[in-house]
């Protein structure tokens, strides 16, 4: 895709760390003005050169539609923020649940319904779903995460055909296991005597292995970029855990057989 003439803008949230952070620096460093979001961004520890930061906290309406007025005419946006969450099915507060979907898709869906018709009508947009491999392959003991991430893959899917004529890409981003240190921030539900225990350790020492070892946010970050400067971005692109290979196997074998061998990764 050939650099436009005129300077594009990008809104980046959740841009304070990891994934985020990463995305905004590759995109300053492509020449886009840049802002990205934060719940603080006065306590922003190491700010990204170049980029604006707005507040936001995707679980408050209000502040989603003050982030979309304060960001303007966007061109780009990334929807990266987000929370992570394990916990038995059984244990998983309704509460808790309530608002990892308001964080992880309804404050999504509501930022990108605000921005899409300035995209449209200016004739160019780019819309980047961040999810996770998890979506496609899912995991025992993070269902509500799964489900979050598979949500807005759904919604991004759907709403490519309604945006595509006015000149506006959406796609999603699945990266696997990365190291940006999530696993710290992961919330969790675990009763005391939870007949799941011993398997939900399990899990969560291979899941955090795992992500320890992972890839870097700025592989990520450079995933992301191509899906918004190619002309035709693609509905999927998965980056990390050997995603040609776990993905050309979920073509061959059947679905049982992929879910076992995500259990088998995972110690269970």
């Amino acid at each position: 895709m050939n650099r436009p003439s005129v300077q594009r803008t990008a809104l980046v949230t959740g841009a304070s760390s990891g994934i985020g952070a990463a995305v905004a620096a590759a995109l300053v460093r492509s020449g886009y003005r840049v802002y990205g979001t934060s719940r603080s961004p006065g306590s922003v520890a190491e700010p990204v050169p170049g980029v604006e930061y707005l507040p936001l906290d995707l679980a408050d309406e209000a502040s989603v539609e003050a982030c979309a007025s304060a960001a303007g005419d966007v061109d780009v946006l990334v929807n990266n923020a987000g929370e992570s969450q394990s916990g038995p099915f059984e244990e998983l507060p309704s509460d808790a649940v309530e608002r990892l979907f308001r964080i992880n898709v309804f404050g999504a869906v509501r930022l990108t319904q605000l921005l899409l018709p300035g995209m449209r009508g200016r004739g160019y947009g780019r819309v980047v779903m961040v999810g996770s491999m998890l979506a496609s392959f899912p995991l025992a003991y993070r269902s509500s995460y799964v489900a979050s991430k598979a949500a807005v893959k759904g919604f991004a899917n759907a709403l490519r055909r309604e945006v595509s004529p006015y000149g506006v890409g959406v796609t999603t981003v699945e990266p696997g296991s990365i190291n940006t240190g999530i696993s710290e921030r992961r919330t969790q539900y675990l009763r005391e005597g939870s007949p799941f225990a011993d398997e939900y350790h399990t899990m969560l020492g291979a899941l955090d292995a795992n992500e320890a070892s992972g890839i870097s946010a700025e592989q990520v970050a450079r995933t992301v970029v191509r899906a918004i400067e190619t002309d035709r971005p693609r509905p999927l692109y998965a980056v990390g855990s050997n995603a040609p290979v776990v993905f050309a196997l979920r073509r061959l074998f059947p679905r049982s057989f992929i879910l076992d061998l995500v259990a088998r990764r995972h110690g269970l």
